[in-house]
């Protein structure tokens, strides 16, 4: 079980594009949902003709981060013969676990879907150890923790369960607990168990005691919609606590909002991390973030200030927004181009080290070796053609590397390369640029094979 000295930054992804964020930005997992049974019915992921899922699932995976699907809502009982018809090609593909609301498609998912890692979702109100041992008994091996929980509510349930931790720690909060809200069905037609929350939480409203005396103020009617949570500064007593995977809300925001805030999170958790391991057994401290990056949150989406949530205290007025957002302020567009050209314009690359051999009568061999997060895979190809000695100018040895390093629009970089080339050799363009092409294949399948 992990503990104080690892952490997970799980970032939401409503598309292709906030997956691309995501891993841009360093998240170590995403949770994206599929065309049908996740709790946002509306994301891209969920209306779109292509299965942005299955395409995650690859892209995710060639960087080393993990892919978890959300099955979250309630099922009626007609959709539940075609559940594992549904979940199976993502399964095959080799998705990392599928986070459940509904204690029957936990049971369907164990029974038909053993090898599945399963995460018990927030809307299953997991507030204390005995529900905990219970879930674990059922197949459950991670828990999300309701945000109603303060700190020491969470580490009894890791103490005492001795189950993996899942906690907020950035964005929306629901005025319901745990998110199990009626409102919405009841004024707007709309069922957030459904994925289809209408947000009602979000309007104004005008409140009344028994004597029909209004009370508040007049500018301050939003009285049900919270402030959003920001948890920078507990984050080393959040892991000190038992958490393992710190989440990020937002399977509804852009691709700029999910880069931004996981990119400021990513500093924060390394740093929690170092002071964790820099005063071990001790109470660490709080973190004190930098202006800059608490302007870059305020920038990818402002609902009227921040909130530490119930990590320290009950709720309180302080949660609440009460006066509309701003929407006159005029955004910082330098904060907003820098997250584009930093995380959304291009992908990061992936570091191969490289082997190239060769000698005269032989075939010339190429090796791709990629080593990240713990895994380590060699691709090794061989020319179809038998090398020859040059009869006029022989390839140099700057002239190899440098085309072996065009690896163009793929995922990769060279980032080494160790040659063992007899000298004076011919080797045409065209039989180099084919071994590189196929040793490109050949790795990136070799990856996506070795994590489905």
């Amino acid at each position: 079980m992990k503990r104080h000295n690892e952490a997970e930054l799980l970032a939401p992804a409503g598309s292709f594009d906030c997956v691309r964020a995501a891993v841009n930005a360093g998240a170590d997992a995403i949770y994206m949902g599929g065309r049908l049974f996740g709790a946002r019915a509306y994301a891209e992921s969920a209306t779109s003709d292509e299965d942005e899922l299955i395409k995650a699932i690859d892209y995710c995976h060639l960087y080393g981060v993990k892919v978890y699907m959300t099955v979250n809502t309630l099922l009626k009982d007609a959709e539940t013969e075609e559940l594992c018809a549904y979940l199976s090609p993502y399964e095959e593909r080799g998705v990392d676990g599928v986070i459940v609301q509904d204690m029957g498609v936990l049971s369907l998912i164990r029974k038909n879907f053993p090898s599945l890692p399963l995460h018990a979702s927030t809307q299953m109100t997991v507030t204390g150890p005995y529900y905990a041992k219970l879930l674990k008994e059922l197949g459950v091996v991670r828990v999300v923790t309701p945000r109603e929980l303060s700190l020491a509510e969470i580490k009894r349930i890791r103490d005492e369960a001795d189950i993996e931790i899942e906690a907020f720690v950035h964005g929306a909060l629901c005025y319901a607990y745990s998110g199990q809200c009626l409102m919405s069905s009841i004024i707007g037609g709309r069922s957030g168990n459904r994925g289809r929350c209408a947000g009602p939480c979000r309007l104004p409203y005008e409140v009344y005691d028994e004597s029909m005396r209004r009370l508040g103020r007049e500018n301050e009617r939003y009285v049900l919609s919270l402030k959003d949570l920001c948890t920078i500064e507990y984050l080393p007593r959040m892991i000190n606590a038992g958490v393992y995977s710190m989440k990020i809300e937002g399977r509804m925001k852009s691709p700029v909002y999910v880069a931004g805030v996981t990119s400021v999170y990513r500093k924060y958790i390394d740093r929690a991390l170092r002071i964790l391991s820099e005063n071990p057994g001790e109470e660490p401290p709080l973190i004190i973030p930098d202006r800059e990056d608490l302007r870059i949150l305020n920038e990818v989406f402002d609902r009227g200030g921040e909130t530490d949530g119930y990590l320290r205290e009950h709720n309180g007025r302080d949660m609440v927004s009460l006066k509309e957002k701003n929407e006159r302020r005029i955004p910082d567009e330098s904060v907003i181009k820098d997250i584009r050209e930093s995380f959304l314009d291009r992908d990061k690359k992936i570091p191969l080290a490289v082997e190239i051999r060769g000698r005269a009568g032989e075939r010339l061999s190429l090796s791709f070796i990629y080593d990240l997060k713990g895994l380590r895979i060699k691709a090794t190809v061989f020319s179809e053609d038998l090398l020859e000695t040059a009869k006029n100018r022989a390839v140099s040895p700057d002239e190899i590397r440098e085309r072996v390093s065009k690896l163009g629009n793929t995922c990769f970089y060279v980032e080494s390369i160790e040659s063992d080339l007899e000298d004076g050799l011919f080797i045409p363009v065209k039989q180099i640029n084919d071994i590189r092409r196929r040793a490109t294949d050949e790795i990136t399948e070799k990856i996506l094979e070795s994590r489905r």
